[in-house]
Protein backbone atom coordinates (compact mmCIF):
# COMPACT_ATOMS: atom_id res chain seq x y z
CA UNK A 1 0.00 0.00 0.00
CA UNK A 2 2.03 2.88 -1.33
CA UNK A 3 0.17 6.08 -2.12
CA UNK A 4 0.91 9.68 -3.10
CA UNK A 5 -1.49 12.55 -2.40
CA UNK A 6 -1.59 15.17 -5.13
CA UNK A 7 -3.49 18.43 -5.33
CA UNK A 8 -3.21 22.20 -4.92
CA UNK A 9 -2.88 23.95 -1.56
CA UNK A 10 -6.21 24.01 0.27
CA UNK A 11 -7.59 20.96 -1.55
CA UNK A 12 -7.55 18.82 1.59
CA UNK A 13 -4.60 16.51 0.90
CA UNK A 14 -3.32 16.53 4.46
CA UNK A 15 -6.74 15.88 5.99
CA UNK A 16 -7.43 12.95 3.67
CA UNK A 17 -3.89 11.57 4.05
CA UNK A 18 -4.34 11.40 7.83
CA UNK A 19 -7.67 9.58 7.42
CA UNK A 20 -6.16 7.06 5.02
CA UNK A 21 -3.17 6.59 7.32
CA UNK A 22 -5.44 5.86 10.28
CA UNK A 23 -7.73 3.56 8.32
CA UNK A 24 -4.96 1.48 6.74
CA UNK A 25 -2.41 1.63 9.56
CA UNK A 26 0.32 3.08 7.35
CA UNK A 27 2.33 6.23 8.10
CA UNK A 28 1.36 9.60 6.68
CA UNK A 29 4.69 11.05 5.54
CA UNK A 30 4.53 14.80 5.08
CA UNK A 31 7.52 16.56 3.54
CA UNK A 32 6.93 19.55 5.80
CA UNK A 33 7.00 17.33 8.89
CA UNK A 34 10.14 15.56 7.65
CA UNK A 35 11.91 18.91 7.47
CA UNK A 36 10.57 20.25 10.76
CA UNK A 37 11.41 17.04 12.61
CA UNK A 38 14.67 16.25 10.80
CA UNK A 39 16.79 13.90 12.91
CA UNK A 40 20.20 15.50 13.31
CA UNK A 41 21.66 12.04 14.04
CA UNK A 42 21.38 11.22 10.33
CA UNK A 43 23.50 12.90 7.62
CA UNK A 44 20.44 14.16 5.72
CA UNK A 45 18.75 15.39 8.90
CA UNK A 46 21.87 17.22 10.06
CA UNK A 47 22.29 18.86 6.64
CA UNK A 48 18.62 19.89 6.53
CA UNK A 49 18.73 21.34 10.03
CA UNK A 50 21.89 23.33 9.29
CA UNK A 51 20.38 24.82 6.12
CA UNK A 52 17.06 25.68 7.76
CA UNK A 53 18.70 27.28 10.78
CA UNK A 54 20.74 29.44 8.39
CA UNK A 55 17.52 30.44 6.61
CA UNK A 56 18.31 28.55 3.40
CA UNK A 57 16.11 26.29 1.31
CA UNK A 58 16.75 22.57 1.62
CA UNK A 59 17.86 21.02 -1.67
CA UNK A 60 15.86 18.34 -3.48
CA UNK A 61 18.72 15.93 -2.86
CA UNK A 62 18.49 16.33 0.91
CA UNK A 63 14.69 16.13 0.88
CA UNK A 64 14.91 12.90 -1.12
CA UNK A 65 17.47 11.47 1.33
CA UNK A 66 15.21 12.37 4.27
CA UNK A 67 12.25 10.76 2.56
CA UNK A 68 14.07 7.52 1.81
CA UNK A 69 15.40 7.38 5.38
CA UNK A 70 11.79 7.69 6.58
CA UNK A 71 10.40 5.08 4.18
CA UNK A 72 13.03 2.57 5.37
CA UNK A 73 11.65 2.63 8.94
CA UNK A 74 9.82 -0.46 10.16
CA UNK A 75 6.41 1.24 10.40
CA UNK A 76 6.49 1.85 6.62
CA UNK A 77 7.05 -1.81 5.71
CA UNK A 78 3.33 -2.27 5.02
CA UNK A 79 3.25 0.95 3.03
CA UNK A 80 2.93 4.71 3.35
CA UNK A 81 1.08 7.72 2.06
CA UNK A 82 3.22 10.63 0.84
CA UNK A 83 1.96 14.19 1.22
CA UNK A 84 4.01 16.97 -0.40
CA UNK A 85 6.33 14.68 -2.34
CA UNK A 86 6.95 14.46 -5.21
CA UNK A 87 6.60 18.13 -6.12
CA UNK A 88 7.78 17.79 -9.71
CA UNK A 89 8.38 15.20 -12.41
CA UNK A 90 12.09 14.90 -11.60
CA UNK A 91 11.27 13.96 -8.01
CA UNK A 92 8.62 11.52 -9.27
CA UNK A 93 11.19 9.82 -11.48
CA UNK A 94 13.63 9.58 -8.56
CA UNK A 95 10.89 8.04 -6.39
CA UNK A 96 9.91 5.56 -9.11
CA UNK A 97 13.52 4.53 -9.61
CA UNK A 98 14.10 4.06 -5.89
CA UNK A 99 10.91 2.02 -5.46
CA UNK A 100 11.81 -0.12 -8.48
CA UNK A 101 15.15 -0.84 -6.80
CA UNK A 102 13.13 -2.21 -3.86
CA UNK A 103 10.94 -4.25 -6.26
CA UNK A 104 8.04 -1.99 -5.39
CA UNK A 105 5.92 0.69 -7.02
CA UNK A 106 3.10 3.07 -6.21
CA UNK A 107 -0.34 1.56 -5.87
CA UNK A 108 -2.09 4.84 -6.63
CA UNK A 109 -1.72 8.58 -6.83
CA UNK A 110 -4.78 10.21 -5.27
CA UNK A 111 -5.35 13.61 -6.84
CA UNK A 112 -7.81 16.03 -5.26
CA UNK A 113 -8.87 18.92 -7.46
CA UNK A 114 -10.93 22.04 -6.78
CA UNK A 115 -11.38 25.44 -8.45
CA UNK A 116 -9.35 28.42 -7.23
CA UNK A 117 -12.44 30.12 -5.76
CA UNK A 118 -13.09 27.11 -3.50
CA UNK A 119 -9.44 26.90 -2.44
CA UNK A 120 -9.35 30.61 -1.65
CA UNK A 121 -12.58 30.42 0.35
CA UNK A 122 -11.20 27.48 2.39
CA UNK A 123 -7.92 29.21 3.18
CA UNK A 124 -9.58 32.47 4.19
CA UNK A 125 -12.17 30.58 6.28
CA UNK A 126 -9.40 28.62 8.01
CA UNK A 127 -7.63 31.90 8.80
CA UNK A 128 -10.82 33.50 10.16
CA UNK A 129 -11.57 30.43 12.31
CA UNK A 130 -8.08 30.58 13.81
CA UNK A 131 -8.49 34.27 14.67
CA UNK A 132 -11.95 33.74 16.20
CA UNK A 133 -10.53 30.88 18.31
CA UNK A 134 -7.80 33.22 19.60
CA UNK A 135 -5.04 31.49 17.65
CA UNK A 136 -2.65 32.95 15.14
CA UNK A 137 -3.56 31.96 11.57
CA UNK A 138 -1.03 30.10 9.49
CA UNK A 139 1.41 32.52 7.87
CA UNK A 140 0.46 31.26 4.41
CA UNK A 141 -3.33 31.53 4.94
CA UNK A 142 -3.89 34.68 2.90
CA UNK A 143 -4.91 35.41 -0.68
CA UNK A 144 -1.57 36.71 -1.90
CA UNK A 145 0.42 33.73 -0.63
CA UNK A 146 -2.20 31.25 -1.84
CA UNK A 147 -2.14 32.69 -5.35
CA UNK A 148 1.68 32.47 -5.37
CA UNK A 149 1.54 28.86 -4.14
CA UNK A 150 -1.10 27.99 -6.75
CA UNK A 151 1.07 29.41 -9.53
CA UNK A 152 4.03 27.40 -8.26
CA UNK A 153 1.79 24.32 -8.14
CA UNK A 154 0.60 24.94 -11.70
CA UNK A 155 4.13 25.28 -13.03
CA UNK A 156 5.91 22.54 -11.05
CA UNK A 157 3.45 20.02 -9.65
CA UNK A 158 0.44 19.94 -11.99
CA UNK A 159 2.47 18.14 -14.71
CA UNK A 160 2.52 15.17 -12.32
CA UNK A 161 -1.14 14.56 -13.22
CA UNK A 162 -0.16 13.69 -16.79
CA UNK A 163 2.93 11.81 -15.64
CA UNK A 164 0.96 9.52 -13.33
CA UNK A 165 -1.99 9.26 -15.73
CA UNK A 166 0.36 7.82 -18.36
CA UNK A 167 1.59 5.31 -15.76
CA UNK A 168 -2.00 4.26 -15.06
CA UNK A 169 -1.93 5.01 -11.31
CA UNK A 170 -3.76 8.37 -11.15
CA UNK A 171 -7.15 8.55 -9.43
CA UNK A 172 -8.82 11.96 -9.41
CA UNK A 173 -11.39 13.13 -6.85
CA UNK A 174 -13.60 16.20 -6.67
CA UNK A 175 -12.39 18.20 -3.70
CA UNK A 176 -15.43 20.50 -3.64
CA UNK A 177 -17.47 18.03 -1.61
CA UNK A 178 -17.30 17.87 2.17
CA UNK A 179 -14.51 16.07 4.02
CA UNK A 180 -16.55 12.96 4.84
CA UNK A 181 -17.93 12.56 1.31
CA UNK A 182 -14.43 12.91 -0.13
CA UNK A 183 -13.06 10.34 2.36
CA UNK A 184 -15.84 7.94 1.35
CA UNK A 185 -15.12 8.41 -2.36
CA UNK A 186 -11.40 7.76 -1.82
CA UNK A 187 -12.08 4.81 0.46
CA UNK A 188 -14.26 3.17 -2.17
CA UNK A 189 -11.37 3.24 -4.65
CA UNK A 190 -8.37 2.33 -2.50
CA UNK A 191 -9.28 -1.32 -1.83
CA UNK A 192 -9.39 -1.90 -5.59
CA UNK A 193 -5.70 -1.08 -5.90
CA UNK A 194 -4.20 -1.95 -2.50
CA UNK A 195 -1.82 -4.92 -2.33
Amino acid sequence: MRYVMLGPPGAGKGTQAVRISNRLGIPHISTGDLLRLADVATPAGAAARTLMEAGHLVSDEIVVDLLFERIRRSDARKGFILDGFPRNVIQAEILDEWLAGQDEGLDAVLEIYAPVAVLLDRVLSRSAQAVSAGSAPRADDNETTLRQRLESYRMETLPLSDYYHRKGVLMSFDGTCNIDALATAIGEQIPAVGR
